[in-house]
């Protein structure tokens, strides 16, 4: 394998599912669902093939450009002055974010085989360029391009939330949309001055290639970029990426959206649009606003704890089934942000392969819980009384999968979390004092958890109990492939962890290398 053929099939993984979408209407409703699962398994054959090929070649670096794989730049703004380009990449942080895409799409459009009763084809659009913009962004190696593909998200995110969702489904994609897009405005405000300000140092009007602006910073040429500019940016980012993860307080849209959502809204949004949110901030944040960086570092790990505890109490405390889950997610995501934050390579390591293990264990939550309610018309804890005597196959599937969020060793929440306690304990960024108190997220989550699945497992049973079904073939196929990476991330961490080690190493080099402010390169 050569580097233009990683850069086609890094391309192709990105449009493949809009040409499906573009597609699509072209084809009777009866065919929309084979021919969008096509289009999505594309994505993930040639990300497991590139993964696979670059993995057994020992000289696989040298096809590397800057450390990203499939890199490429096209300028394609057609105005003179203006760079901006369609440049994409990926390395170690980035591949498993566009891998777990690629694999749970096409797992979603198998489970709604056959459930979706209202606009099939339109659902199977929203859904194709969902995974279009969830791909591209986090391949974007441009400043603008990146906007773009996280801006694209937000109108099929929202129509499956108020279209297909339930009865408040309306309310929560209003808020959902308002929330994101506001702070996405913020952002883009942000992008555009850096843009200004380092294209004067290029002979640009404007440029949004991440390099030059990462080199303008590190060179100290950017113009004004004082440590109270980098203040600003840094909070311009932080906001917009803190409502997609989110984090608290920001966080207010999210339980009511995972809740009202349908189920594949509900799983894209926790699974993966949260994963954009963390992300960002390891993309972005920590490398470019250096100056800043140990300022807003004990303030960011501080609202990941409160997070932390204030998603697993909120859980605690629920009937519902579905809001157990996105409040559990909430306080999951807490930990990421505190790894990302204490700015440790064996935390922020951590903290993206947690983003995978939770993007893994939270979808198959999601899934048995709709996998529940449309076996019993409820998401109540309480309606679900002995299920272990009337399905003990999907009794321990649902064991794996809460033991997995729980942090269980052996499973894929455990290697992720304890790194980042590792890292977040010996910060020096903010005292050990606070890395005890996010360890009491994790007994809090054992506790709403196990509480959880002793009640409708092992509660008295009831006389609906009988006719519970156990998974058909189609859940099995979707369910399988989670529960084996669930071990796999739990049991053989390391394919994971070397690559997410090389791009994590790459951040923090990058992050140390600059210099606070223009000032401070003036002075040496």
């Amino acid at each position: 394998m050569n580097a233009e053929t990683l850069t086609l099939l890094l391309s192709i993984s990105i449009f493949a599912p809009l040409v499906g979408a573009i597609l699509l209407p072209l084809f009777q409703d009866s065919a929309a669902k084979v021919i969008s699962l096509i289009f999505m398994l594309i994505p993930l054959g040639l990300s497991l093939g590139a993964m696979i090929m670059l993995g057994l070649d020992p000289n696989a670096m040298e096809l590397a450009t800057n450390g990203y794989f499939g890199f490429t730049e096209l300028s394609w703004f057609g105005m003179s002055g203006y760079d901006v380009k369609y440049m994409v990449g990926v390395d170690g942080i980035s591949a498993f974010m566009i891998l777990l895409a690629a694999l749970l799409f096409p797992l979603m459009a198998i489970y709604t085989w056959g459930t979706i009763k209202k606009q099939e084809k339109m659902f199977y659009i929203m859904v194709l360029l969902l995974e279009t913009g969830v791909i591209g962004f986090f391949a974007s190696l441009d400043m603008m391009l990146f906007y773009i593909f996280f801006e694209l998200v937000l109108i099929p995110t929202s129509f499956l939330i108020g279209i297909w969702g339930d009865e408040n489904r309306g309310a929560a994609a209003l808020k959902f949309f308002i929330y994101t897009l506001v702070g996405s405005l913020v952002m883009l405000i942000a992008i555009i001055y850096m843009g200004i300000n380092a294209g004067v140092t290029q002979g640009f009007e404007l440029t949004t290639d991440y390099f030059l602006i990462q080199e303008a910073i590190k060179s100290g040429t950017l113009p004004s970029f004082t440590e109270d500019i980098q203040w600003w940016l840094f909070l311009g980012f932080a906001i917009s990426f803190a409502i997609k993860a989110p984090v608290f307080p920001v966080h207010t849209w999210q339980a009511q959206a995972y809740t009202s959502s349908s189920t594949t809204g509900s799983v894209i949004l926790a699974a993966l649009l949260s994963k954009m949110g963390a992300y960002g901030f390891l993309r972005f944040c920590l490398p470019l606003f250096p100056a800043v960086v140990d300022d807003f570092a004990p303030m960011m790990a501080i609202l990941g704890v409160i997070s932390i505890i204030y998603g697993a109490y909120m859980a605690t405390v629920q009937k519902d089934l579905k809001k157990l889950v996105a409040y559990s997610s909430l306080s999951h995501m807490g930990f990421i942000i505190l790894g990302i934050f204490a700015v440790q390579q064996v935390s922020v390591s951590g903290a993206v392969l947690q983003m995978l293990a939770h993007g893994v264990s939270t979808a198959a939550l999601f899934i048995m819980v709709d996998m529940m309610e449309q076996r019993y018309g409820s998401k109540n804890i309480e309606d679900f009384k002995g299920l272990a005597k009337q399905a003990p196959a999907f009794t321990t599937l649902f064991m794996i999968t809460v033991m997995a969020s729980v942090g269980l060793p052996g499973l894929s929440g455990f290697v992720g979390e304890f790194m980042i306690m590792t890292g977040a304990f010996s910060s020096s960024l903010f005292g050990s004092g606070l890395t005890v108190f996010a360890a009491t997220g994790v007994v809090l989550a054992a506790i709403y958890l196990l509480n959880m699945f002793r009640k409708v497992m092992f509660g008295p049973e009831s006389n609906e109990a009988a006719t519970f079904n156990e998974p058909n073939r189609r859940e099995y196929s979707v369910m399988l492939p989670m529960v084996i990476l669930m071990f796999w991330l739990g049991l053989y961490a390391t394919p994971f962890l070397k690559p997410i080690n090389q791009g994590t190493k790459q951040l923090i080099e990058q992050q140390a290398e600059m210099p606070e402010s223009l000032s401070v390169v003036e002075e040496k």
